[in-house]
């Protein structure tokens, strides 16, 4: 069995999103001890933004015309759409910035869906595979909170996981992961520690599901 892991956070050390995905990752291992796992830190080695652009505009450009850039773009696209085709399962996690997610992420996404295999009018050859999706937010911004509707990142996420690519995806969220470290969140760490031992018990469960079994 094969996984697929992605992380987006631009921290090498102290990155909750890593941390809950290696939860979930630890899971998917004990039931898969003997099973492989690749891994792309998009957030600790970033895809150049220009590879988008070469990758877009290479398939209208006759092959023998096209720059060593735009050759570089597909073959970085094939790539990335070979790693999640290849893949039994799929775990992508997802830190928070600046109320939307990183550009890291957004240029890994634009990327890969350049290969045809992966872009909307595809034939979807993710369909139905299981994946795990963790989203971690500094505040909280849940309803009833003073922040309502200020996550407009989680939404689209999932637009290209579940319909584009066709995922069968869970969520793991855990939020006020700054609580502690910012001031204005000192009240709610209590708060922040329920919501993180929560979140680590359904990325274990969510890790038997990228594993095959049903919960």
């Amino acid at each position: 069995m094969k996984l697929f892991s992605l992380d987006a956070s631009i921290r090498a050390q102290g990155s909750v999103s890593r941390e809950i995905a290696a939860i979930v990752e630890g899971s998917w291992k004990e039931v898969h001890p003997d099973g492989s796992v690749t891994h792309r830190q998009v957030g600790l080695s970033p895809i150049p933004s220009t590879l988008w652009a070469n990758a877009v505009f290479a398939p209208y450009t006759p092959e023998e015309q096209r720059s060593d850039e735009q050759r570089k773009a597909i073959a970085f696209a094939t790539e990335l759409a070979d790693e999640l085709i290849t893949s039994d399962s799929l775990l992508v996690a997802l830190p928070l910035y600046n109320f939307g997610i990183s550009q890291h992420f957004k240029t890994w996404v634009d990327v890969a869906i350049t290969d045809p295999r992966l872009a909307a009018s595809g034939d979807r050859p993710l369909a139905g595979k299981p994946a795990v999706l963790v989203i971690v937010r500094g505040g909280a911004y849940g309803p009833g909170t003073p922040r309502e509707g200020w996550d407009h990142a989680t939404g689209w996420v999932r637009r290209i996981l579940e319909d584009v690519w066709g995922l069968n995806l869970r969520i793991v969220e855990a939020e006020f992961t700054l609580a502690g470290q910012n001031p204005a969140l000192d009240e709610f760490i209590e708060l922040a520690a329920q919501m993180r031992a929560s979140a680590e018990l359904l990325a274990a469960e969510h890790g038997k599901h990228l594993a095959g079994i049903a919960a």
